[in-house]
């Protein structure tokens, strides 16, 4: 029997976690379009969910707590807008104030039995200690790893 290769190309390209994360990455966009359809994406839902939960934080603040960069928070918020789901008020400093609008809200409880139905499904071939164990580890990984992103996430509770 000859000795285990050492060398860095023979490391198993499924045994590397950044390869399991960009493919469970694929697999939950994937689910989310096939539950939901492409009328908003994961990274719009996250917007759309953080100003439900913090009505009126300003974009900076928002870019902050969903860990994306300012510019390209700045971007889906104008998509979102001319969509008719939010509403960007200029605050001083060239700030601006978000909120949902009616539709903005309709449009989230629209989305709420197909992201539970997502959920579960991306689950699903876990037995329920190992459903709680993913998603402890999962949440760990992110926080301590928070830091290494290019836009971490910096909560700031409320305003």
């Amino acid at each position: 029997m000859s000795p285990p290769k050492t060398d860095a190309l023979s490391i198993d390209l499924f045994e590397q976690p950044g390869h399991l994360i960009r493919r469970a990455q694929q697999i939950a966009v994937a689910m989310f379009v096939e539950a939901l359809g492409r009328d908003v994406t994961p990274v719009q839902y996250a917007i759309l969910r953080m100003l439900q939960e913090r009505p009126g934080i300003d974009q900076v603040t928002l870019a902050r707590e969903v860990a994306l960069d300012t510019s390209t928070t700045a971007d889906i918020a104008a998509r979102l807008e001319t969509k008719g789901w939010i509403v960007r008020e200029v605050l001083p400093r060239r700030q601006r104030r978000l909120v949902l609008t009616a539709e903005g809200e309709a449009v989230l409880a629209r989305l709420v039995p197909g992201l539970q139905a997502m959920n579960t499904a991306l689950l699903a071939g876990l037995a329920e200690d190992e459903r709680e164990a993913f998603m402890r580890l999962l949440r760990k990984f992110v926080q301590l790893n928070n830091g290494q992103s290019r836009a971490p996430q910096r909560s700031t509770g409320a305003d």
